[in-house]
């Protein structure tokens, strides 16, 4: 731990310190009463009825408490989160309370934070469409109320259902058009019945879904709400987590569920809207992937760049298309060196040999990069590089994989505040800055990680975002040198 507490290190530093991903605890009752103003007694009386849950995750969370170990392995219900929020009352309370957050602010060494709820992050997973609409409408009206009064210093993140493009549009439109919300938070997929269930079994269309990451494959069209993005001048980020899907499902151990599950998350949408030709086809919209780290990304970014190298269109036709083997040459080859590989086997090796160039394949559309339109590498890096942002936590040491890669990404400090992983809320500024005390990360870098990026992340889409905040001369500056 360094030995200067966070509030000195940001005396010593001569730029501000924004907090990309800080979090907020929801006081439920007042939650409660905002719902019941949204929605109606109606809408609420059938909330609390059905406590309406999604289909895989950490909705699960009820059921798995009231199962035995033995009904837990015989259905494989994933051992829910637990005890997500700090433990420290002082701490919790500042989670829970603006004021007292606002009056901490110097003391934790941040000039400006962008606030995510905890409760509010699986509101749009709920199935229960009215229901949905009504908490995530109510959650931000009420985030307006208690967090407007404290716009100088930070802001709150809308909470935008995903579930179809025109429900998005329409809390969108609300939360940033009428309330005047500056940054928004998007589920990285929806939880989607099969369809052949919903078709053919319907009584068992809850007991499987699949994951649609709204942009690759997706049975909706997603661009009119990318479109909407950038004509109101917002950055969507995700916040989601990948418990319950693939490796993810124990069903007693919540680290081995945990770790890992948010960069699972993030790394599926970030990869469905590159694939998707969607950074492609909206050049100015950028993208941010919260608390899951960076090191999933710089793996991504080669991975993408690798099997590009292998596989783009022209490689692919030129080196795999099984059509230009020379099956004579084959067949010699076979007859000179198999030996006891093919003898007798004269009939089986032809038949083989015809395989070798039968494919299914329509060769005007085996480049998985179509919808990229890449033509060279320097394309991925611009597809790339650029359009996505990567929260990282104070405490994680692979932060510096971001900065001292060929390629540079666009880390962004996350306090976390708010939840289990910090202890102690005074720390989190310590905590990012020992990696330039121990000669990882340059000032530069530093203040790329806590300035910088998160800036250009929210600001290069609304050169307004900081205007009437304390950091605004310092945005505007940087602003200016990066458009």
């Amino acid at each position: 731990m360094s030995e200067r507490t966070s509030q000195q290190i940001r005396a010593g530093l001569n730029h501000p310190v924004i907090d990309g991903d800080g979090h907020t605890i929801e006081f439920m009752p007042l939650l409660h009463d905002y719902l019941k103003d949204v929605g109606g007694s109606e809408i609420y009386a059938r909330f609390e009825r059905s406590r309406p849950q999604p289909l895989l995750g950490r909705g699960t969370r009820d059921r798995w408490y009231k199962m035995s170990p033995a009904q837990r392995q015989r259905e494989r219900v994933t051992r829910p989160s637990f005890w997500v929020g700090t433990g420290n009352t002082y701490d919790r309370a500042t989670a829970m309370l603006p004021d007292l957050r606002r009056a901490r602010m110097d003391e934790l060494g941040l000039d400006f934070s962008i606030l995510y709820p905890t409760g509010g992050l699986e509101f749009p997973q709920e199935q229960d469409e009215e229901i949905r609409r009504a908490f995530c409408r109510a959650i931000n009206i009420m985030n307006t109320d208690l967090y407007g009064p404290h716009a100088d210093r930070m802001t709150h993140a809308a909470v935008i259902p995903m579930h179809t493009p025109q429900e998005a549009i329409a809390e969108l439109e609300h939360a940033v058009g009428t309330l005047g919300m500056k940054a928004i938070y998007i589920p990285a997929q929806v939880q989607r019945p099969l369809p052949v269930l919903a078709e053919e079994a319907p009584q068992f269309a809850d007991k499987a879904s699949y994951l649609d990451l709204i942009a690759l494959d997706s049975p909706h069209d997603y661009d009119p709400f990318w479109a909407r993005c950038v004509e109101l001048g917002v950055a969507p980020t995700c916040h989601s987590g990948g418990q319950g899907w693939g490796s993810r499902t124990s069903t007693s151990n919540y680290m081995f569920n945990h770790i890992g599950h948010f960069a699972a998350a993030g790394e599926g949408l970030c990869k469905a809207l590159f694939f998707a030709g969607v950074t492609r086809r909206f050049p100015t919209l950028r993208f941010g992937f919260l608390e899951g780290g960076t090191a999933w990304a710089c793996t991504l970014f080669d991975d993408i760049v690798g099997h590009w190298q292998k596989r783009n269109e022209g490689t692919l036709k030129r080196t795999l298309n099984p059509a230009n083997m020379d099956l004579q040459r084959m067949a010699a080859l076979f007859s000179e060196y198999g030996g006891r590989l093919t003898a007798g086997r004269e009939d089986q090796l032809s038949e083989l040999l015809g395989n070798m160039t039968h494919h299914l394949e329509d060769l005007d559309n085996v480049d998985d990069f179509r919808a990229c339109a890449i033509g060279e590498q320097a394309d991925i890096n611009e597809l790339f590089v650029p359009r996505f942002y990567f929260g990282c936590e104070a405490d994680d040491p692979s932060n510096v994989w971001a900065f001292k890669g060929k390629t540079r990404l666009q880390a962004i400090f996350s306090s976390d505040i708010g939840h289990w992983d910090v202890p102690d809320i005074r720390e989190c500024l310590e905590e990012a800055y020992e990696l330039v005390e121990h000669g990882d990360l340059t000032e530069g870098d530093f203040e790329d990680f806590v300035c910088t990026n998160p800036v250009t992340l929210h600001g290069g889409m609304n050169r307004d975002f900081f205007k009437g905040t304390s950091v605004e001369s310092q945005a505007a500056k940087i602003l200016a040198d990066k458009f």
